[in-house]
């Protein structure tokens, strides 16, 4: 408010040398009463204390990032609407796909068959005007079936490369844990620094790139467990459960008469391409004060010097909790960052990046249970 009040000086003394010209004007002696003259239109306070044409033509920073802020707000409302058709429950899990795609980090869902993993990555995907794909991890699964393959062209006698599943906006990767190590590590440079590199020739993924791969934690025929260089590319590793008793009544009652989910089709896209980048350029101007900065720091040097933690999280996962701090701040309406932001996004930026000592795991400790303890351990800023 400040800088409205600037302008307003500027304006009265204006105002009150056009009115004494015209008290100049009249003959002496006469006064003229509100009764006979007629009723001249008022300018309200508003416009009085309006800068002028000139000062008020451009708007303040804080203005600007006050509407993008608004329109973020409607369209993520929008979002979980067209989710909430598909999908009941699951809230948490909604907000933190939006954090990822906003701050450009590829997310992995956890959880037992039949809670709406692939479902909810699909329709994610249809409320993006982006392209889509999605790929069946299984143990024959060999590279090339991921990023491409070099195709001979009897006509030219020449080699092309042809591009693989993995070129696309929104990768879901289906059972990403059924592949072997050498699928698997085909996604190390793609996730990472946004290319493929085949016969020494650099391939440039379209913006914006998002994998979304599902894992079952509990069934471990045929698996491969994720190498630790993998799991630290995901932003965040989402834990999902059971849907609640509640949960579980509404998705009978929405399907009683008609098992069948209904047609993705018929969702229209919320945001677009430009409009991601649109948001993601936001979420890099949100405000972090240097003290929660410290904090960050704290809570992933405390993961480095725990007892029951063998290997603590590395620079990489500090830089994924300011990133999705910032992102779930400008969701939730803010141009700034709050303690409850980076409390909220750590645990599911850490629980995938911890390994326990194997003492701690013969107790049944958890992760998230470490976490929770580190949490509560370091003073929060104030």
């Amino acid at each position: 408010m400040e800088e409205h009040d600037k302008y307003k000086p500027s304006d009265k003394p204006e105002k009150q040398e056009q009115e004494g010209t015209e008290n100049k004007s009249k003959p002496e002696g006469q006064e003229t009463s509100s009764e006979d003259t007629p009723a001249q239109p008022q300018s309200s306070p508003e416009t009085a204390s309006a800068p002028s044409p000139a000062a008020g033509s451009e708007k303040l920073p804080y203005e600007e990032s006050n509407q993008e802020l608004i329109w973020l707000a409607q369209k993520v409302n929008d979002i979980r609407h067209k989710l909430s058709n598909y999908i009941v429950g699951q809230e948490e899990m909604v907000e933190l796909l939006m954090t990822g795609i906003f701050s450009a980090g590829h997310v992995l869902l956890e959880g037992v068959p039949g809670v709406a993993k692939t479902l909810s990555a699909k329709v994610l995907s249809k409320a993006l005007d982006v392209d889509f794909s999605r790929i069946q991890f299984t143990p024959d699964l060999m590279p090339s079936d991921v990023i491409g393959t070099s195709v001979f062209n009897m006509k030219e006698s020449t080699f092309s490369f042809k591009k693989g599943p993995i070129f696309s906006n929104i990768v879901l990767i289906d059972e990403i844990n059924r592949a072997p190590a050498k699928t698997q590590a085909a996604l190390f440079e793609v996730m990472e620094e946004r290319q493929i590199t085949y016969d020494g020739e650099n391939y440039q993924m379209a913006f914006p790139f998002l994998v979304i791969a599902t894992q079952n934690p509990i069934e471990q025929e045929g698996t491969y467990s994720l190498p630790e260089a993998q799991l630290d590319r995901f932003l965040f590793k989402i834990n999902l459960h059971y849907p609640s008793f509640d949960n579980e009544v509404k998705i009978l009652h929405r399907y009683k008469n008609n098992i069948k989910t209904p047609s993705l089709d018929e969702i229209k896209p919320v945001l677009t391409s430009s409009d991601i980048q649109k948001v993601q350029q936001l979420v890099k101007d949100i405000v972090i004060e240097d003290a929660l900065v410290n904090y960050v720091a704290q809570l992933v040097d405390k993961t480095r010097n725990h007892g029951k933690i063998y290997l603590g999280a590395s620079p990489r996962a500090s830089l994924a909790i300011l990133k999705s701090a910032k992102a779930i701040a400008a969701i939730r309406g803010r141009g700034f960052v709050t303690p409850d932001d980076i409390q909220f996004v750590s645990s599911h930026v850490l629980n995938h990046r911890l390994i326990l000592t194997p003492d701690a795991e013969m107790e049944g400790t958890t992760t998230t249970e470490i976490i929770e303890q580190i949490l509560q351990e370091i003073e929060v800023p104030r």
